[in-house]
């Protein structure tokens, strides 16, 4: 097979995967994954959702299978010390491999897994989400939620292949599809920050063929999740572990996770709190003369091209979220630092010195 797209990670010893995204039917995926693991042992993390659409595909032995309830909130504790305990009673050893195969939660929680166990075995990620093919499954986060602090716990773990099937995408709500644009957006408005060697205008693009686009063509998806792919590559493979560059992914994720911790993961996707919090960066950008008027106005109407609207008051204690973003992992000493707009596809790491200012954009 050849892929789509490989990830070399040279801070890895030039470690490299390769992305595969087809437009095959599900069953032909089940029997590729048949074919990297054959003669081994395996054990199959895949959300509950996922396996009731598509289980007479897969065809999995039952005894394989951790079947992961749908949610933020399964991203446990509780649910990662099950699943070793899995891996434990299959008799998996370095030799054999974690699938993960659903959104951003199970890549997250059996990547998790897969670092830790044995300390390390090989993970291969299927992801199923819109959100999933253009973020999560690609660049090696892994972990788990605590109680009131997201990704608190987790490591960095590059699986060994991708597979991104599109046809997933046909089984996915509107709510889910529409998560997956929240990420597309960000990497629209930081592009010029990720230091690719191609230049994508991807703010064009998007606006441009917007209606094909959320119309689910194909072709202009394929190009899209590309698009978003080569971006983030192009960030990870200059900075693996998030000590400068990779930053610049967390646009709009300071203030997402706020929102989505307050909230205990109920009332947002992902994808609608990242935007919220891209939202609030643009305005706040805007009141300290960081970008101009004609920039936010284009960026505000992006945002609402792909269906999200403006929230204004989120009728939370504003005191709570400035906290719980106080101690988000990125913040340095108690100081908050946000990924803000700086001009157009661009963004700048910034640590808040007046919270007052910031508040009032709440």
């Amino acid at each position: 097979m050849k892929p789509s797209i490989l990830v070399q990670i040279p801070q890895d010893n030039l470690k490299s995967y390769p992305i595969y995204i087809e437009k095959e039917p599900i069953c032909n995926l089940a029997a590729k994954l048949d074919e990297q693991t054959a003669g081994r042992r395996r054990l199959v993390v895949i959300s509950k959702k996922v396996y009731k659409l598509y289980k007479a595909d897969f065809n999995f032995d039952k005894n394989e299978l951790f079947i992961l309830n749908d949610g933020e909130n399964q991203k446990n504790i509780q649910n990662y010390l099950k699943i070793v305990e899995k891996a434990v009673s299959l008799g998996l050893s370095r030799k054999d491999a974690i699938i993960a195969i659903g959104g951003g939660v199970v890549g997250d929680l059996a990547g998790f897994v897969a670092a830790t166990y044995m300390r390390g075995i090989e993970l291969i990620q299927v992801p199923t989400t819109l959100l999933s093919f253009v973020d999560s499954s690609v660049g090696g986060k892994t972990g788990l939620d605590l109680p009131k602090a997201k990704n608190y716990v987790g490591a960095f773990y590059q699986p060994s292949m991708v597979f991104i099937n599109l046809n997933f995408i046909l089984t996915l709500d509107k709510r889910q599809i529409l998560s997956g644009y929240g990420e597309v957006l960000k990497y629209a408005f930081i592009e010029a920050s990720c230091k690719s060697d191609k230049s994508h205008l991807l703010i064009e693009f998007l606006s441009i063929a917007a209606d094909r686009i959320l119309d689910n063509n194909m072709n202009l998806l394929e190009r899209l999740i590309k698009i978003c792919l080569e971006l983030k590559i192009s960030v990870v493979t200059k900075d693996e572990t998030e000590g400068g560059l990779r930053k610049v992914l967390n646009f709009g994720h300071t203030f997402g996770h706020a929102l989505e911790t307050i909230t205990d993961f109920k009332k947002y996707t992902h994808g609608e709190a990242v935007v919220c919090g891209m939202v609030l960066a643009f305005d706040y950008a805007l009141k300290m003369k960081m970008i101009n008027q004609t920039y936010y106005n284009l960026a505000m109407d992006l945002i609402e091209k792909y269906g999200f609207k403006k929230v204004y008051d989120y009728k939370y204690d504003k005191a709570k979220l400035l906290h719980i973003m106080k101690y988000d992992k990125k913040a340095n000493q108690g100081k908050i630092t946000m990924i803000l707009p700086n001009k157009k596809a661009s963004v700048v790491e910034c640590e808040i010195e007046d919270e007052c200012k910031l508040m009032e954009q709440i």
